[in-house]
C-alpha cells in the first residue's frame, strides 16, 4: 500500500486530493487528508483563470453542479480602473483569448505596433474583443446553441463553499478524511535497515487526537505555515518584495441587495494609494478587498479607503485582515514532501493566479510521479520547471506597477522607479518601446513568459505605453489596414448570442429546484 498524506483542506489540499483520486484509483493507493477545524480557509482571492474548466472536467463535476452550491458566476475578463493616468486609457480590458478573437486580435496588435511607430491608428484594447463587449453588457460567456464558437472564461465563487464541495467529492471517491490538528512532525532517521536518501524524510504526524500518522509521499497544503516544507524539513522561502510591494489585504463582503436584476461577469480591480481593490459579483454578495503594502499604509488607513470607495453600503459590515507572505519557496518538492497552494508560494492575487498554480503544480506531479513509478527521479525537472512558472507570471504582475503612470502617492512613484526588474521584463517593455513586432520578441527570443503575447499587448496598451503621435503620419491612409467599423458590428453581432448573465444564472437555479 502506498500511502499518500494532504496536510491541509481548504481549495488547494480538496482539489489535490480529487485530482489524485481520479488518476489512481487503484486499491493499492490510499490517500488521507487531514484538515483542522480550527484553523480557517483564507480565501483572499474568489477568481479564476478559464484553466480551472479542465480541472472541473478531469473530475467529472459539471458547472450545473458546482456553481449553485458555492454561490458561483462567470468571469469573462478583469477590468482595471485607474491605473493609468494617460488621456484615453485610465481604464482597459484585460480578455481571456478565444478562437474568435483570430477575426478581431489581429487588427488590435497591427494597430499597437504602428500607434508605437506614432501613426494616429486607435490602439485601445477595449475595441476588439468579444469578451469585452460580454462583460461590458454583464452578459454570460456561453453562447447559443448555433453560435460555433467557445468563449474563453473563468468563475467567480466563495472559496470556503468549494473547498466544501470539493470534500464532499473526494471522500465519495475514496479518499479518507481526519480531522485533526499536527502536533509534531516526525522524520526519518538514518539507519543500517534504511537508505541514505530517506534520511530525513518525513515519517509521521502526530495528531492532537493522538493518532500517528505514517506515510509515503505528503503533500503540504498547510497555507502560509507551510507546516511541512518550511516547517519541518526548513526548504528557504524566497521573497518577492523587492518588486511586489504588497504584503496585506482587508477585505469587506456585501451582501446583494435581493431587488437587484444584474450581476457582473468580471472583475473588476481598481488602483488605490497604496495598491488596488478588488470587486468580486457572487450571486448572493460582492466580494470587496484591498491589497496593499504595510510599509505604505497601516491596517486602519486601508479599512478606511476602502469603506470611502464602498460607501453607504459597507457601514456595519465587519472587516477582516489578512496578512499575505509573497514569494515562493526554494524547491516545492523536498525530500518525500510536497508543497501545493499557498504553502509553496503566492502571487497576489491580481490576475487571480492562485489557483491557476495549484493545479499545474497537481497535474505537473501526478504525471512525473505516474511516469516514474512514484519515484523522485526527475525531483529537479520538476522543481525547475514550477519555479519558471512562478518567476514568468510574477513579471507580468510587476509589469502592472512598474508601468503604470500613477504619481499621487509615495507608493505609486516609488513603483514606478524601482529598477528590480528581470531582464525578461526589460527586454519585453524594450521591444514595445522601440515598435518592434512583440509577438515576435516573445516567440522568437529566450524569453520566459507564461502569459499569451495578447495578454502583454492588452496591459501595455491598456496603459497608453505609446510615444507622442507623429502629426506627419496622421493622415497616411496607408496604415489604416483594417475596417474598425466592420469589426464593431461583427463584435457586435457575435454579442447577440449570448444571454444577460442575471438571467442565464437564475434560469439554471430554477431548472435545478425542478
Amino acid at each position: 500500500m502506498f500511502k499518500i498524506i494532504i496536510l491541509g483542506g481548504g481549495t488547494a489540499g480538496w482539489m489535490t486530493a480529487n485530482l489524485m483520486a481520479k488518476a489512481w484509483p487503484q486499491d493499492n493507493i490510499e490517500i488521507t487528508l487531514i484538515e483542522s477545524p480550527a484553523i480557517g480557509v483564507i480565501g483572499v482571492g474568489e477568481g479564476s483563470t478559464p484553466h480551472l474548466q479542465s480541472f472541473f472536467k478531469k473530475i467529472a463535476v459539471s458547472e450545473e453542479q458546482w456553481m449553485p452550491a458555492c454561490n458561483a458566476t462567470y468571469k469573462n475578463g478583469i477590468r482595471f480602473e485607474n491605473w493609468s493616468t494617460k488621456v484615453g486609457f485610465e481604464s482597459y480590458f484585460h480578455p481571456f483569448t478565444s478562437l474568435i478573437d483570430a477575426h478581431t486580435a489581429p487588427a488590435f496588435t497591427y494597430n499597437s505596433l504602428f500607434r508605437r511607430r506614432g501613426y494616429n491608428v486607435d490602439s485601445h484594447p477595449d475595441r476588439f474583443f468579444l469578451s469585452t463587449a460580454l462583460a461590458a453588457n454583464q452578459q454570460v460567456p456561453i453562447g447559443d446553441y448555433n453560435f460555433p464558437f467557445d468563449i474563453g472564461y473563468g468563475y467567480h465563487f466563495d472559496a470556503v463553499l468549494l473547498g466544501q464541495f470539493l470534500a464532499k467529492i473526494a471522500t465519495k471517491n475514496g479518499v479518507n478524511r481526519i480531522q485533526a490538528t499536527v502536533d509534531s512532525v516526525e522524520l526519518k532517521k538514518n539507519s543500517a535497515v534504511e537508505s541514505a536518501m530517506e534520511d530525513g524524510d518525513i515519517k509521521a504526524l502526530r495528531l492532537d487526537n493522538g493518532q500517528n500518522i505514517t506515510g509515503d509521499l505528503f503533500i503540504d497544503c498547510s497555507g502560509f505555515k507551510s507546516i511541512l516544507l518550511q516547517g519541518a524539513l526548513k526548504v528557504p522561502f524566497i521573497s518577492f518584495d523587492d518588486n511586489l510591494f504588497n504584503d496585506s489585504a482587508v477585505t469587506i463582503a456585501i451582501p446583494n441587495d435581493e431587488s437587484a436584476t444584474s450581476i457582473n461577469s468580471q472583475t473588476i480591480s481598481t488602483a488605490m494609494k497604496c495598491g488596488w481593490a478588488w470587486d468580486i459579483p457572487l450571486t448572493n454578495r460582492t466580494g470587496n478587498g484591498y491589497v496593499y503594502s504595510s510599509k505604505y499604509c497601516t491596517k486602519e488607513a486601508a479599512e478606511h479607503e476602502l469603506r470611502e470607495k464602498l460607501g453607504a453600503s459597507s457601514e456595519g459590515i465587519p472587516a477582516r485582515h489578512i496578512a499575505m507572505k509573497v514569494g515562493r519557496v526554494e524547491k516545492h518538492w523536498f525530500k518525500n514532501c510536497i508543497a501545493i497552494g499557498l504553502s509553496q508560494g503566492f502571487i497576489e492575487p491580481l490576475e487571480a493566479t492562485a489557483l491557476h498554480f495549484v493545479q499545474e503544480t497537481i497535474e505537473q506531479l501526478i504525471e512525473n510521479l505516474t511516469k516514474n513509478a512514484f519515484s523522485c527521479a526527475e525531483q529537479n525537472c520538476f522543481n525547475e520547471r514550477i519555479n519558471a512558472r512562478f518567476e514568468g507570471i510574477r513579471d507580468y504582475i510587476v509589469a502592472h506597477y512598474r508601468l503604470s503612470s500613477r504619481e499621487d502617492s509615495q507608493y505609486w512613484r516609488d513603483n514606478s522607479v524601482n529598477p528590480n526588474i528581470s531582464d525578461n521584463l526589460k527586454r519585453i517593455v524594450q521591444s514595445w518601446v522601440k515598435g518592434e513586432d512583440l509577438n515576435k520578441t516573445l516567440t522568437t527570443s529566450d524569453i520566459v513568459s507564461f502569459y499569451p503575447p495578447i495578454s502583454w499587448h492588452a496591459i501595455l496598451a491598456g496603459y497608453g505605453v505609446f510615444p507622442p503621435l507623429a502629426s506627419q503620419n496622421d493622415e497616411n491612409s496607408s496604415v489604416h489596414k483594417y475596417d474598425l467599423a466592420h469589426i464593431d458590428q461583427f463584435i457586435e453581432r457575435s454579442r447577440s448570442n449570448f444571454q444577460d448573465h442575471y438571467a442565464f444564472i437564475k434560469t439554471r437555479e430554477c431548472a435545478d429546484e425542478k
